[in-house]
This record gives C-alpha cells, structure tokens and sequence, in this order.
C-alpha cells in the first residue's frame, strides 16, 4: 500500500489525464503506452516521453527553417517532416498535437504559405502545452514511484 501520500499522488495522476483526456489532448494510445511499463521498465513512459521531445523539437526547428527561408519554400521537406511528427505524435497518442499537424499538412498539400505560417504558430503553441503537461505527468510519477519505493532515473528535459 502507497499510503495517503501515493494515494494523493494517483488521484492526482488521474485528475491530470482526465483533463487531458477531456480537452483532447490525449486520446488511448497514451493509455497503451501506459500499460507497457512495468516493473522491469519503471521509467518506461518517461523514456518514450524524452526521445518524442527530443525528435519533436528537431522536427519543429526545421520546420521553422524551412518556413523561414523566404526564397525557396521546399513543400516536399516539410511534408516528411509533418509525416514524422504526426506519426511519434500518434504514438504517443497527442490527439490535439496530430491534429494540428494534419491541418499544416492540408495547408502544405497546397502550397499555401500563410497557412503553413499559422500552423507553425498553432503547432508550436501546442506543443508547448503538450509538453508541459506532459512533465508535468513524469513529475507525478516519479513522486508516485519513489512513494511506493522504485529507483526512478532524473530526467533531463
């Protein structure tokens, strides 16, 4: 038994997913991920989380560069990199940031340059929240896991 601390913290858990899940934020393949941790991998979510921040922000900084070159619009570069965002995004089941991304590629798809701009601006607002809450969900678990007695890694992100 995790005692009221650990209680605290699984209500606290699921009180953030259910916001989550009610906003749209997140949809069931987060759920799945879930349901691969266990006790041989503790820190399993956290190191899926980590790698997906890490490929999601080198994705969303060549878009940015993409989108700034003001010359030469390469369509088909960002659309790979749309594609490879969407799809870690789907796998970790960010719902609203996938979302957010087919949008972009619809704006891509037609060579529509102040769509693409204000996709951008909606992706990264999105992932920023995404993210946040995001660590906000490892902070709790690892409080949980070190509650009920588990070696949890410090992250570095």
């Amino acid at each position: 038994m995790l005692g009221l601390g650990g209680d605290r913290l699984w209500a606290d858990m699921n009180r953030l997913l259910a916001f989550l899940f009610h906003q749209g934020v997140l949809d069931e393949q987060f759920l799945q991920l879930q349901q691969l941790q266990d006790h041989s991998s503790p820190n399993f979510v956290s190191d899926v989380l980590s790698i997906y921040f890490h490929e999601s922000e080198r994705l969303l900084s060549n878009l940015r560069s993409l989108l700034m070159d003001r010359e030469f619009w390469d369509y088909k570069k960002m659309g790979i990199h749309l594609n490879q965002l969407m799809g870690s995004s789907s796998s970790i089941g960010a719902k609203r940031l996938r979302n957010v991304c087919l949008a972009f590629r619809a704006s891509v798809d037609h060579n529509n340059r102040p769509g693409c701009l204000r996709a951008l601006e909606m992706l990264e607002h999105e992932y920023c929240y995404l993210k946040n809450k995001l660590h906000e969900y490892i902070q709790i678990e690892q409080q949980r896991a070190l509650a009920a007695g588990v070696r949890y890694p410090a992250q570095n992100n």
